[in-house]
């Protein structure tokens, strides 16, 4: 199952089809944020905070260090607007406190075993730093990164901490543009890479990433965004209903770097076809792949095959009724539930971020794809000149017992439109979840 993921030509749903042009940013946002908090100069460039807005109310804020997002405001089933994004008040807490909190992630999301690539006989060096491995590009946020024979790179390494240009902004849409120099965190190739946030009348944030390289490299981006779907980030997640649509993992070793081995989730605490709470099976620590995560933190295979049109995971708070769906192109799903929240870095209202209280749910290609693209059942994540890179992620929000119902989406509703049948030969996990009957018949259609 080996495919190099290369797209020059992008068609996009007519729900997503927005124009990104000149758009106003409010001062002060619907989550509390301040713009002026947002506003600096960082390494010779200037950050901002970019506001996103749809005719629900709907609000997402944005900043353009490290492509992010900062706050997701949603309706909970009482229909009080609730923040379900952890992350930082100010621009100086994302610039003093590591974090990837809401991130662009890249060059390479995720780990590469020992931070070593070999392209066409040339072996590159990254960055170690995570249990010997490189993860997330060989972030640093002081740009200091130990290289071959010791060598630093003076540059801020892992794109999450890049003041990234701002190509576009509307009213609903918003693109980041990122440089990356050939050699930087070692990685070959000067990459262009483009990260589109569009919110759409649905209730979706649609993100779309593309990148073009002028020199044979590696390449897998995503979005580290932290949910609370409680939306109040002092409450663990464990209590949040969790189902994914995948018959199997890639189950990694002590230091978190996957073994090369695809494994059933069945008959393990891996198995979330159907939904059950993230904390049910979450400290079964005799099961060697929970104590080599601490918790969570795998690639789960997914079913869909690489369609985007059918959802690949969905988590929903009992507390609050809030629902995401999740839709991707992309072969897996890391899944990561908080395990290293400490407590010692603070949340946009000034109470710490402790253990497990948020939820990452990164589309992406397999960790250490780069090393392993040759196996069975794993893909490439080469990019060479003249190639587009293409990758896709929607997380759409929603109330239980609400699909298909919300305003202004008639014929484009996500998770019931019938022309997802062609990719569902598994039923969505949607058509599962534990009180959202409102949806399980057009689910259930379009898995037919």
């Amino acid at each position: 199952m080996k495919k190099v993921k290369v797209i020059l030509g992008v068609l996009v749903a007519a729900s997503f089809a927005v124009s990104c042009k000149n758009a106003p940013t409010e001062e002060v946002a619907l989550s509390g944020l301040k713009r002026a908090d947002f506003q600096a100069e960082i390494r010779g460039k200037k950050t901002d905070l970019f506001t996103l807005r749809n005719a629900n109310g709907m609000e997402v804020c944005l900043t353009n260090f490290g492509g992010r997002m900062v706050s997701i405001m949603v309706p909970d089933k009482e229909g009080n607007m609730k923040d379900v994004l952890v992350g930082q008040k100010t621009i100086n807490d994302y610039n003093t406190y590591a974090s990837d909190f809401g991130a662009t992630i890249g060059r390479y999301a995720n780990r590469i075993n020992q931070g070593k690539i070999t392209l066409d006989g040339v072996e590159y060096q990254l960055p170690k730093n995570n249990y010997g491995h490189c993860l997330h590009g060989g972030c640093t946020l002081d740009g200091k990164g130990v290289g071959p024979e010791g060598a630093n790179w003076e540059v801020p390494m892992g794109w999450q901490y890049s003041v990234m240009d701002v190509e576009n902004v509307t009213d609903t849409c918003i693109t980041f543009v990122n440089v990356s120099p050939d050699g930087e965190a070692g990685f070959p190739g000067t990459v262009v890479a483009k990260t589109t946030y569009t919110l759409t009348p649905c209730n979706a944030i649609d993100i779309v990433w593309k990148a073009t390289t002028d020199k044979k490299t590696v390449i897998n981006m995503c979005n580290h965004a932290y949910f609370n779907l409680n939306g109040d980030y002092a409450t663990p997640i464990t209590n949040h209903m969790m189902a994914l649509n995948a018959d199997f993992f890639t189950p990694v070793d002590a230091t978190f770097m996957t073994t090369g081995e695809i494994a059933p989730v069945e008959g393990t605490p891996m198995d979330f076809r159907t939904p059950k709470a993230i904390g049910q099976d979450i400290e079964k620590y005799d099961y060697e792949q929970l104590k080599n995560g601490n918790g969570y933190d795998h690639n789960w295979v997914l079913n869909t095959k690489g369609c985007d049109k059918c959802p690949v995971a969905q988590v929903v708070s009992p507390l609050s009724g809030i629902r995401l769906t999740v839709f991707t192109n992309e072969p897996g799903i890391q899944v990561y539930t908080g395990n290293f929240l400490d407590g010692t870095v603070n949340g946009k209202d000034g109470k710490p971020i402790q253990f497990r209280t948020a939820v990452c749910l990164e589309t992406q290609h397999f960790p250490d794809s780069p090393n392993k693209g040759n196996l069975e059942g794993w893909y490439s994540c080469e990019l060479n000149p003249g190639e587009e890179y293409y990758s896709h992620c929607v997380y759409q929000f929603s109330t239980c017992g609400g699909c298909g119902k919300e305003e202004g989406c008639s014929g484009e509703k996500d998770c019931c439109k019938d022309d997802k049948a062609a990719c569902c030969k598994e039923k969505p996990a949607c058509d599962k979840m534990e009180g959202c009957d409102g949806e399980k018949e057009c689910c259930e259609k379009a898995a037919k």
